[in-house]
């Protein structure tokens, strides 16, 4: 197998994998922007590298892999941080087999992200758990969540502010925030919650890119614009729920992609599923 690829790890995966405890998965992707789950026993990386970045957070086990010349060890909790080109492996540190969540991002993002500045450099490819990293792991505890536009904006920018923190750089200087502009934001993603408005139009209606629209809009409502988004339908779908919607209709009402994209977000967000919750509304009988 060569170990010239520029894919995601897929392309490295030793083809010696025993399959039955080990897997992988991807989630919904975006241009640019990838997601997996990996689970390997019994089965390691042969040495390849990307064209991307690869940050990954180890679920479990101990993850091992030699990079820039050193055997590198990754806990549970910990983040990983590869750079593009830069050749790797991967194996199991103890008998157990490890498990991780990985995004792979195009450096040209993160580069644009940054408003053209020069890419970060990680300088330790392991990471402890920190505000900083815990960032990283918010952003993969769910890959199957769909990545619009909108939503691919407002990760892009998280993970280039966490690389950038990473590598020891000054943050930029952060403009005033333009309260008018984010304002008009917030409103127009409350009105029309249920419709998927493109980060175009976002850009539009607040006059500035959308790097850093979702970079002004967490510092003045504490959320990005695709989560406040997100809590809008939950409203919406709550309503319909309590109106005798069946739940079916009040998530495709609502703007979710079907009933178990609300389900993942309603339980996230109010800690049941939208029918226990609909189950507990009712009204006691005797």
């Amino acid at each position: 197998m060569s170990t010239e690829g520029t894919g995601t790890d897929a392309d490295g995966l030793a083809r010696s994998c025993d399959a039955d405890p080990s897997w992988m998965r991807f989630g919904p992707a975006a241009p640019g922007l990838e997601r997996a789950e990996v689970r390997l026993r019994d089965c390691a990386f042969e040495p390849h590298r990307h064209d991307v970045y690869a940050i990954g957070v180890t679920t479990s086990g101990v993850q091992t892999f030699t990079y820039r010349g050193e055997r590198r060890v990754c806990l549970p909790g910990q983040v990983h941080v590869l750079h593009p080109d830069e050749t790797h492996d991967g194996a199991q540190g103890t008998d157990e087999g490890f498990g991780y969540r990985i995004l792979y991002i195009a450096p040209e993002l993160v580069r644009d992200a940054l408003g053209r500045r020069p890419l970060p450099f990680v300088p330790d490819p392991v990471q402890d758990p920190s505000l900083t990293t815990g960032i990283v792991a918010t952003l993969l505890a769910d890959i199957d969540e769909p990545v619009d536009d909108l939503a691919a904006a407002s990760l892009t920018a998280a993970v280039a502010d966490c690389l950038l923190a990473l590598s020891g750089a000054a943050a930029p200087r952060q403009a005033p925030i333009d309260v008018a502009a984010v304002e008009a934001v917030r409103r127009h993603l409350a009105e029309r919650a249920p419709e998927h408005t493109s980060a175009a139009t976002l850009e539009a209606i607040a006059g500035c890119d959308r790097w850093t629209l979702a970079r002004q809009f967490r510092r003045t409502y504490g959320t990005s614009p695709d989560r406040y988004r997100v809590q809008r339908r939950l409203a919406l779908a709550r309503a319909a729920i309590a109106g005798g919607a069946s739940l079916a209709r009040a998530a495709a009402d609502a703007g979710f992609a079907d009933q178990s994209h609300l389900t993942r977000h309603f339980r996230r967000t109010y800690g049941f599923t939208p029918a226990r919750w609909r189950d507990l509304q009712a009204p006691a009988v005797g």
